[in-house]
């Protein structure tokens, strides 16, 4: 099915796996890539050398081509730009909207630029940017997201740029496909569902919750970093919500100690990243070092399987996923219904 967004990156399928921390590793994005859909490595909880070594690993599991996700905010952000230039990843996705040299820096080297956004006029300021692609977020998405539904937001993105819109929010079918592709989008971005795979490494027991999970067990919280963050709702998260500041306070310096042990950070540039985050929000002290270290708290649950101390970001759609399939079989499935979808449509007339 080729789409504006197939014939930029050079994939097989309008799909895209997302850069989930802790998830989306060398396994997951070659199982994506081979699959035919855009694997995206997420590199934020990764060092330098780290990611220099999953890019190559990526490279040594699949001839496809892959992406590699940033924070634009990272301190050491244009030294992961020059990884991926000297490594010849295809794409560089983006949480937050890189700066206009940035940009500029990737295109000129040959990388594909596509930036995550969740408000229109994001769209339209990275696309005067020189952005080459866009993944729009609506609420229903996983992780940090925002509160309007991608059924309002998506066609809002398409009517006002002109450069591919990739879907996310929501989606983990051949339905959802046909769907955005209605809306105008080139394709859709799906991180949940691909989490959902036996090809994802992240510990069984923590797929079984999700799998156990019903829409209404999808929160969205602020107590985490003080910023709207969609979960699967659990013990810890009802335990920040009800924290009084000083306990919160104690709770984020503990596990932000143990990010900075595993990252090298200091005090300073943590608190910095922290600050980083608030998008003009008013966050307390231990909001400021959660919003640091929530990388910890996804470690906790999505690499080490302690469900008690961890966060599960999670999209909406876990209420309604029930198996694990392959990467390979997980994208056939979505092509073969999007395919059967658009066959039964009724003709104009």
């Amino acid at each position: 099915m080729e789409t504006a967004f197939t014939k930029l990156v050079g994939v097989r399928h309008p799909l895209v796996q997302t850069g989930m921390g802790w998830v989306a590793g060398p396994r997951l994005v070659s199982a994506s890539a081979n699959a035919g859909a855009l694997g995206i490595l997420a590199s934020a909880t990764m060092t330098l050398d780290q990611l220099r070594s999953a890019v190559r690993e990526v490279k040594s599991r699949t001839g496809e081509p892959f992406g590699v996700n940033l924070r634009a905010d990272a301190g050491d952000a244009r030294e992961r730009v020059r990884v991926i230039i000297d490594e010849g990843v295809r794409v560089a996705s983006f949480a937050l909207a890189p700066s206009r040299d940035l940009i500029a820096e990737l295109k000129d080297a040959g990388v594909v630029v596509i930036p995550s956004v969740g408000a229109r006029r994001h769209a339209e300021k990275v696309a005067a940017w020189g952005a080459d692609a866009v993944i729009v977020q609506g609420g229903e998405g996983g992780g940090h997201t925002g509160d309007v539904a991608t059924t309002v937001l998506l066609p809002q993105v398409v009517d006002a740029v002109d450069i591919p819109v990739i879907g996310a929010g929501g989606f983990h079918d051949g339905r959802g496909l046909v769907a955005a592709l209605a809306y105008g989008a080139a394709g859709v971005a799906m991180g949940t569902r691909f989490l959902l795979t036996s090809d994802s490494t992240v510990p069984d027991a923590v797929k079984a919750r999700y799998l156990t999970a019903t829409v209404k067990d999808v929160t969205v919280t602020t107590a985490v970093d003080g910023l709207p963050h969609r979960m699967l709702r659990t013990d810890l998260v009802s335990s920040l919500e009800r924290a009084g500041r000083t306990r919160a306070l104690a709770q984020a310096v503990r596990r932000a100690a143990g990010f900075r042990k595993l990252s090298g950070l200091s005090w300073p540039q943590m608190v910095r990243d922290g600050l980083a985050m608030k998008h003009g929000k008013e966050l307390s002290w231990s909001q400021v070092l959660l919003a640091a270290n929530t990388p910890m708290l996804l470690k906790a649950s999505m690499v080490e399987g302690r469900t008690d101390l961890g966060v599960m970001a999670s999209g909406q759609v876990a209420g309604v996923i029930e198996d694990l399939p392959s990467c390979e079989e997980l994208v056939t499935r979505v092509m073969t219904e999007a395919r059967h979808v658009l066959g039964t449509l009724p003709t104009p007339g």
